[in-house]
């Protein structure tokens, strides 16, 4: 038997560490906007006649095993974390052999390890019947992820591996709901340039500082999200009229009161770029997930994405050909 998964990753277009809990509480009409994108994550597990566990990561080219699920649980660290505490939580009863790969280069920004988890939790799911619901899983891989980083986590990046598509994701004091937002992906692929800087960043630590001066009651920072927040708010309404200049507009007012939350969250490297690309073609930009790094996303005039992708390559940056994934997390169970 081999039980297979497979999930989108992520590109965040506003509204982004407002998913982290307590935090849109203490804002009106908090939503988050993303799309999924067509880099995904992937899990396989082949039970084993024995109880050894065996974790392996393809993209990584890195492997650890252990005896047992005993000997794993006792360990006191992971070479693949992700992948030993999702094990860890499900136990199963068996042996097994988890494989794991992601197209998400390392420190990207666009939720690769939200997406594996989601992938991960998913196909454990399926094939241990162990009945959770989508947002279930949801709240289980981001659970999972807390443990890892040993800080607070967002709950968007997960709904996109979980549904793909273009998202608001409502964030509520009665819940959190994904909405799915009416617009043609072949209109949003024409306007969009994806780079990696080549530069990894931590996630957790530029997201735990905002919030921790958020919690602390920073009003600089708590009227920073106070703006973030209803930029998101518009951007989801631009977004459902297909209102290009306005969403242009949002994305640059968005980014530039988000690099004022933290030291770090940009750096001269993604600053000099984000310049030289607006001077071919580039309407506004961000870096997606918490900064410092990874990935940056263009939104750029129909018929210049070639232009804006030639200079971003010519500044060293890669660029990442991406679609808008129209589905979510599918497992498949063989023999």
């Amino acid at each position: 038997m081999r039980i297979t998964s497979q999930s989108p990753c992520r590109v965040d277009l506003a509204g982004g560490t407002l998913d982290i809990w307590p935090l849109y509480l203490h804002h009106l009409n908090a939503v988050t906007v993303n799309f999924a994108i067509d880099r995904y994550t992937s899990c396989s597990i082949v039970p084993r006649d024995d109880g050894k566990i065996v974790l392996r990561s393809r993209d990584l080219a890195v492997e650890e095993s252990f005896a047992s699920l005993e000997e794993m649980k006792a360990a006191k660290k992971y070479k693949l974390p992700l992948l030993a505490y999702a094990v860890a939580f499900f136990s199963p009863e068996t042996g097994l052999e988890l494989d794991s790969h992601s197209e998400a280069p390392a420190g990207a920004g666009i939720s690769g390890s939200s997406s594996l988890l989601i992938s991960i939790c998913a196909a454990f799911n399926k094939w241990l019947n162990a009945g959770y619901s989508i947002e279930q899983l949801r709240e289980l891989a981001q659970n999972i992820e807390a443990q890892i980083i040993r800080v607070p986590t967002g709950c968007q990046d997960y709904y996109p591996a979980m549904y793909g598509g273009i998202s608001a994701i409502e964030l509520r004091a009665d819940g959190i709901r994904r909405v799915a937002i009416p617009l043609d992906p072949a209109d949003l692929e024409r306007r969009i340039v994806l780079a990696y800087t080549g530069e990894p960043r931590n996630s957790g630590i530029n997201n735990w500082e905002v919030t921790k001066l958020h919690i602390d009651g920073d009003r600089k920072v708590r009227k920073n999200f106070d703006q973030i927040a209803s930029i998101a708010h518009d951007m989801r309404l631009s977004l459902e009229k297909a209102d290009w200049p306005e969403t242009a507009r949002l994305l640059r007012e968005e980014w530039g009161f988000r690099k004022k939350n933290a030291p770090g969250i940009t750096t001269e490297g993604i600053d000099n770029l984000v310049a030289k690309a607006k001077r071919a073609g580039a309407v506004g930009a961000k870096v997606c997930g918490a900064g410092g790094g990874g990935c940056v996303f263009f939104l750029v005039e129909p018929g210049t994405k070639e232009k804006v992708a030639a200079v971003i390559e010519a500044e060293g940056a890669e660029v990442l050909p991406v679609k808008v994934a129209l589905g979510g997390v599918k497992v498949k169970i063989s023999k």
